[in-house]
């Protein structure tokens, strides 16, 4: 595991002396490798929060280009930004904050062709994308590869976070629960509206893409309780916090 650098040491200075996380703690993160699936409104602070906790490599996967509706919520990206690929102005954005970092741009959209090429050389996998097909493909993938997976979405004024862990036994028995088990049917095409279509508070994005990355750098650097088997459920309507338990289902 590589040495943290007198610049480590300053940096982050605020996790080495943090109970649970200390020197080892920033050392396992800095030696980390994470692919954040989506550089939009939960990819954003996701990686800015990833990337300020020191993790040494972030992928990015993402196909789009930053539009002026994107900066409602997408806080990485800048209006000097806008046409540019989501992958290009996110990396800046990273190496602005610590040039350290290694940055794996992948300009594309994943599917179930690339999916299980695009997890194999990471550690933890995170979703923030916006659509069915991709959270289903890529639960799917990162069960095979057995890499831990922190998937959340939003909507309107709800946003939910969990994590995937289905290879592994649960502490009541059994295998974890995969994301079948928590969403068994994937939605018709148009059953539920997009954000496009109904909306979404942009600091709704901030707060469940800042959980999210907490429960990344858990999987990297263990303290407290993950996610797992547990869906956390927000109410921004209410400012209710609710946690649902599930399990698998076979």
């Amino acid at each position: 595991m590589r040495m943290l650098s007198n610049d480590d040491l300053s940096r982050f200075a605020r996790h080495i002396v943090l109970r649970h996380v200390g020197g080892p703690g920033q050392q396992r993160l800095r030696a980390a490798k994470v692919l954040v699936v989506g550089a939009g409104g939960l990819g954003s602070p996701l990686l800015l929060y990833l990337a300020a906790a020191g993790i040494g490599t972030l992928g990015i996967v993402d196909d789009d280009r930053v539009s002026l509706s994107n900066l409602q919520r997408q806080v990485i990206h800048r209006l000097a930004d806008l046409g540019r690929a989501k992958t290009d102005s996110a990396g800046d954005a990273i190496r602005a904050l610590d040039p350290g970092i290694r940055i794996a741009p992948h300009p594309v959209r994943l599917d179930a062709a690339n999916a299980a090429g695009l997890v194999a050389d990471y550690d933890v996998i995170a979703d923030g994308s916006d659509n069915f097909d991709t959270r289903y493909t890529l639960a799917e993938a990162c069960e095979a590869a057995r890499k831990p997976l922190v998937t959340a979405a939003v909507n309107e004024f709800h946003g939910a976070v969990t994590v995937l862990r289905p290879w592994e036994a649960a502490q009541e028995g059994g295998l974890n629960p995969r994301y079948r088990d928590l969403y068994p049917d994937k939605p018709p095409p148009g059953a539920i509206p997009t954000c496009a279509e109904a909306g979404v508070l942009g600091a709704l994005c901030g707060l469940v893409g800042s959980l999210q990355a907490i429960e990344v750098i858990r999987q990297i650097t263990p303290f407290g309780t993950p996610l797992i088997g547990r869906l956390l459920m927000i109410d921004a309507l209410d400012m209710r916090f609710e946690t649902l338990g599930y399990s698998r289902l076979d």
